[in-house]
C-alpha cells in the first residue's frame, strides 16, 4: 500500500501568483509558513521553527485561492507532494519539492479580503445574517464535478 498525503495549515508568506498554462489552465503558486513550537529538554524554554512550502493549485482552486487569499491569510491545503525537475541555465539538474493541493479550506475572512464589506455597509442584522459560523467554512475540492460561483462562498 502506497499514501503519498499531505495536510498543512498556515500563514500564507506572499500573496499568490496566478498564471494560465498555453493551454489556458490556470495555475497558482504561493508559499505559506508553518511553525513548530516545543519546549527544550535540557532547558525548558520554548523553541519555534518555521518551515515553509510551496503550494501549487491548478482550475478552480487556483481562481479561488487568486481571488480570496493574501499574505498573511490562514489557510489549510491538503493534496500531495510531487518532486519538481528541470535542468538550469548552467545545465545543472535542479529540484523543487512542491504540495499539489487537492482540497482547501479558506480560513477567517479578514476585514481587508475582498469580498467582505466596507465596514460603514455593515449593520447589526447584516452581520447576523452573514457572518459565517466556523462550521460554515466551506472545503473546496479540485475534482468537484459542478461549477463554484463565488456567490455561494459564505464570506
Amino acid at each position: 500500500m502506497n499514501l503519498n498525503k499531505v495536510i498543512l495549515v498556515g500563514n500564507l508568506v506572499s500573496d499568490p501568483e496566478l498564471r494560465n498554462t498555453p493551454s489556458g489552465q490556470p495555475v497558482c503558486n504561493f508559499r505559506i509558513a508553518t511553525n513548530r513550537i516545543w519546549n527544550d529538554k535540557e532547558s525548558g524554554k520554548q523553541q519555534k521553527k518555521t518551515e515553509y512550502h510551496n503550494i501549487v493549485l491548478w482550475r478552480n482552486l487556483a481562481e479561488i485561492a487568486s481571488r480570496f487569499l493574501t499574505k498573511g491569510s490562514l489557510v489549510l491545503i491538503e493534496g500531495r507532494l510531487e518532486t519538481r525537475t528541470w535542468d538550469d541555465s548552467a545545465g545543472s539538474k535542479r529540484y523543487k519539492a512542491e504540495i499539489v493541493g487537492e482540497k482547501m479550506q479558506l480560513g477567517p475572512r479578514s476585514a481587508s479580503s475582498p469580498s467582505s464589506p466596507k465596514p460603514a455597509e455593515k449593520t447589526e442584522e447584516t452581520n447576523k445574517e452573514t457572518e459565517p459560523q466556523l462550521d460554515d467554512i466551506p472545503i473546496i475540492e479540485e475534482d468537484r464535478q459542478e461549477e463554484i460561483d463565488v456567490k455561494d462562498i459564505p464570506f
